[in-house]
């Protein structure tokens, strides 16, 4: 395997940097497409913010940037990942081949730093970028589908990447406590309210505190607590959802909001469906027989609403409000009624959000979270 090879570069004391500045030689040249000066400067402070305070990477730990210029939001990560991380490895994932991208990985210890800024989603083959990084004890941070997110699109993006970790720990914490002792909860999505008569699965956070977890890092923006039903089967109402990922996981968002009827965990009706939710549920139906409804998801961005919208359905997942999701598939949590072999569809939906009910107390109003 490359990872268990000797470098040769280190065995005659070249660093990561000087073998690709002669790899690469325009790596050190700021990119001409930036969105602005005001946006490059915003960037900065919050990725130096994301460095320091939830990544916590710090020196002797080395970093490398792998990105691409395709897009200007990706060029605007890059040159603001520049000014954070001067002694940083930058490699540009157009100009070498894979195997030169994974070398630059090969000497890397536990506890350095990968970064990877990605107009689409970088591929290399079989290896699983994220998922092998991981495994050798190193820390990630991903932007993936920068492309599509143009124009106001990428400031919103930008200025989701702030990190206020009173706010993301202070309430994601004390979400996490009131849903893991709840009995019940209720999404009242304006006019229809959606029941979970069951206690919920054990919360999950992605807020960016990483001490309790086997991994640091993951896709960002952050912003998210998570959970579902312990019985699925006893989610029982309506819910008015005025966004869905579409077949190419972009935000879709029809003229009016779609009402769900869900009868014991499944959809059953699409009230003012469209012909592209429509194609959602068949495909569903398709491979799976049936739509469950499976996560409850607690979005904490506060960058992104339900009138801020972004194309890409993985960033926006994040908006502050409540998200749910359709089909079996759900890694995180088993169900003993739902075979993983068999789960094929996660797609995300998102709930017109008036509040949140756990238990008989209200966590969410007025587009913020009250926990």
């Amino acid at each position: 395997m490359l990872f268990q090879q000797e470098w040769h570069g280190l065995q005659h004391g070249i660093s990561f940097s000087e073998r690709y500045a002669t790899m690469n030689p325009i790596q050190n040249q700021a990119p001409a497409n930036v969105i602005s000066q005001e946006a490059l400067d915003a960037a900065e402070k919050h990725l130096r913010d994301v460095l320091a305070l939830a990544i916590e990477h710090a020196a002797p730990h080395a970093a490398v940037v792998v990105s691409d210029a395709r897009c200007a939001l990706a060029a605007t990560l890059t040159a603001a990942y520049r000014r954070c991380l001067p002694d940083a490895t930058f490699i540009d994932f157009d100009a070498v081949s894979p195997d030169a991208v994974l070398a630059t990985f090969a000497p890397l210890q536990a506890g350095d730093l990968v970064i990877l800024v990605q107009s689409t989603n970088f591929r290399l083959e079989a290896f699983r970028i994220r998922v092998e990084l991981f495994k050798r004890g190193l820390k990630v941070i991903e932007h993936p589908h920068l492309s599509r997110m143009p124009g106001p699109e990428a400031l919103y993006y930008i200025e989701s990447l702030a990190y206020d970790p009173a706010y993301y720990r202070g309430v994601g914490y004390a979400l996490k406590a009131r849903i893991d002792h709840a009995r019940r909860a209720v999404v009242d999505s304006g006019g229809e309210q959606l029941l979970f008569d069951s206690p919920l699965e054990a919360a999950k956070l992605n807020i960016g505190d990483y001490s309790e977890m086997n991994n640091v890092g993951g896709q960002f923006p952050i912003g998210e607590v998570f959970t579902e039903a312990q019985d699925l089967e006893a989610v029982n109402g309506k819910v008015r959802i005025f966004v869905f990922g579409d077949t190419a996981f972009r935000v879709n968002q029809p003229a009016q909001p779609i009402t769900l009827v869900i009868s014991e965990g499944r959809v059953t009706e699409a009230i003012d469906s469209t012909p592209e939710f429509d194609q959602v549920l068949a495909n569903i139906r398709a491979d799976e027989g049936e739509v469950w409804l499976r996560e409850l998801g607690f979005g904490m961005n506060r960058a992104f609403s339900q009138e801020r919208r972004v194309s890409d359905i993985g960033t926006y997942e994040r908006m502050c409000g409540i998200h749910l999701s359709l089909g079996a598939k759900h890694g995180v949590y088993s169900k003993a009624n739902i075979k993983r072999t068999s789960a094929r569809y996660h797609i995300d939906v998102f709930a017109v959000t008036e509040a949140v009910y756990l238990d008989d107390e209200v966590v969410y109003r007025n587009g913020a979270w009250q926990p």
